[in-house]
């Protein structure tokens, strides 16, 4: 405790507690408004002070450099915790696809972490996506990945950006995101599709029929068993989605660490 209380320690802490608290801020699951801010802060400072035994800190010293390592470990915590974010909007894009063909997309709900709207479809699979990562503790891995973060990127050092490998990075993860998101819309998508070519062969053979009338439940009604039939499925892409995630973080805290 002595240590603790030890001013030399002070600025170490300080370190280690900017970067869990700007990956907490970011990262999926712990980042919802709907969490109590007291709950974070308490959070975020009981694992900063477990932390901080495992850092080596021996080298920070108090100059002019060290506000901006300040400013390193929150540019490392939030691009940590907002590329896991990225990475599991996939789900929202894949609802937003679902939503547009279903006829859902005039409807939207409010999402709780970012309170800006999102997809009906998409926020449904978002929710099961978060419980699908409650269930395999996946939120451990989430905090393992801010933990080990200090393995890659030392507290004392800071980010080598080299020429075009953090673009490279960008655009090589973003294609993995849009795929992933592909693969989970096209099945919905699909069946929706076919519905379409139906009801325009009926508009074509049976012009009495008002198409508009009944191509709107119709394809409510084919979009709902296709989710039914292959939810199965969409949790297999949600656990490719997962790992993809958590590798892409990995690779992400390579690169800021010069590796």
């Amino acid at each position: 405790m002595t240590e603790l209380i030890n001013l030399s320690s002070i600025p170490i802490f300080l370190l280690v507690f900017v970067r869990v608290a700007a990956f907490f801020m970011t990262v999926p699951l712990f980042s919802y408004r709907t969490i109590p801010t007291p709950f974070k802060i308490g959070f975020t400072f009981f694992l900063s002070l477990i932390m901080y035994y495992t850092v080596d800190g021996s080298q920070i010293t108090i100059d002019d450099m060290y506000l901006f390592l300040l400013i390193k470990e929150a540019l490392v915590g939030l691009l940590i915790g907002l590329l896991a974010y990225i990475m599991l909007s996939a789900i929202q894009i894949a609802g937003g696809f679902i939503d547009f063909q279903m006829g859902f997309a005039i409807a939207n709900v409010i999402d709780p972490q970012t309170g800006a709207q999102s997809p009906l479809t998409g926020q449904y699979f978002y929710i099961i996506a978060l419980l699908f990562l409650l269930s395999v503790n996946g939120h451990h891995l989430l905090i393992d990945g801010i933990f080990f973060s200090y393995e890659f990127i030392p507290i004392d050092a800071f980010i080598p950006f080299q020429d075009g490998s953090l673009a490279d990075f960008i655009i090589t993860t973003f294609n993995k995101m849009f795929l992933i998101a592909f693969q989970m819309a096209i099945p919905i998508v699909g069946c929706l599709f076919l519905v379409d070519v139906a009801l325009g062969i009926i508009a074509r053979t049976v012009p009495q029929l008002n198409v508009f009338v009944v191509g709107l439940p119709l394809k409510i009604f084919v979009s709902f068993v296709a989710i039914l039939f292959f939810l199965s499925l969409y949790v297999v892409l949600v656990e490719n989605l997962f790992s993809v995630t958590f590798e892409a973080m990995r690779s992400l805290m390579q690169l800021f660490g010069g590796g």
